[in-house]
Parts: structure tokens; C-alpha cells; sequence
């Protein structure tokens, strides 16, 4: 299903990043929401070796049209060289919720710009 609003996972290595990232995304409209779970224990590949690391896991609730923005965001601000940046369909939630989630978030970021061309 196609919905319009996302909950995007961010996992990072300490809660200054988590926190730097929560708070820009909220301050450049990108989420209307960012709840950080602290604690989380991932096990992955890296470099040909298995890994473990504790980490935070940010939930960031958005549009679906902010996802190439929060990716962009979450690239520039992040100290990983590959940073977990996956989005899920918001599938369900109630009407309110989706409504404040669309009130505190930008439309969209791809306005294009004045081709200085008249009609």
C-alpha cells in the first residue's frame, strides 16, 4: 500500500548524533516527530568481519515525499560512511495523527526554483 506518511529508522552510534540529527530534522520540518530508543544491540557485516555495537535507534515519523531529503540529511550529519536510512509506509494510524503528522512536516522540499523565463 501507498500511503503519504513514513516512519524512517536512523540507527546511530552515540546519543549526541541521535540528538543532533533528531533535532535538525525537527528544526528543517523534515519530521514531525523523532522518538530515539536507546540500547538497541545490532549485530552486522562490516569490512569481511562480524560486528556488535550499541546504538540508538531513531523512529522519524514523515512524508513519504521528504524521504530523498532525509536521506540527504541524515548523510551530511552522520559520522557512519554507510548509515541505516530505511522507510516504512505508514499502512494505518488514526486521522488525527496523520493530520498532525502532515501539519508539522514540510510538503515537500523539491520546489522548482524561478526559471526567470515570463508567460
Amino acid at each position: 500500500m501507498n500511503t503519504q506518511y513514513d516512519i524512517c529508522l536512523v540507527t546511530c552510534g552515540d546519543k549526541k548524533t541521535a540528538d543532533e540529527i533528531a533535532s535538525g530534522l525537527l528544526t528543517e520540518k523534515l519530521a514531525a516527530c523523532v522518538s530515539c530508543v536507546p540500547g538497541v544491540e545490532s549485530s552486522y557485516w562490516w569490512k569481511d568481519r562480524i560486528e556488535k555495537s550499541s546504538e540508538f535507534l531513531l523512529l522519524i515519523k514523515t512524508r513519504t515525499a521528504l524521504r530523498e531529503d532525509i536521506m540527504q540529511f541524515v548523510k551530511q550529519h552522520h559520522p557512519y560512511s554507510v548509515p541505516e536510512t530505511i522507510f516504512f509506509d505508514i499502512a494505518a494510524a488514526p486521522r488525527e495523527y496523520l493530520d498532525w503528522l502532515g501539519a508539522n512536516t514540510l510538503f515537500t522540499t523539491n520546489i522548482p526554483k524561478d526559471s526567470g523565463e515570463k508567460i
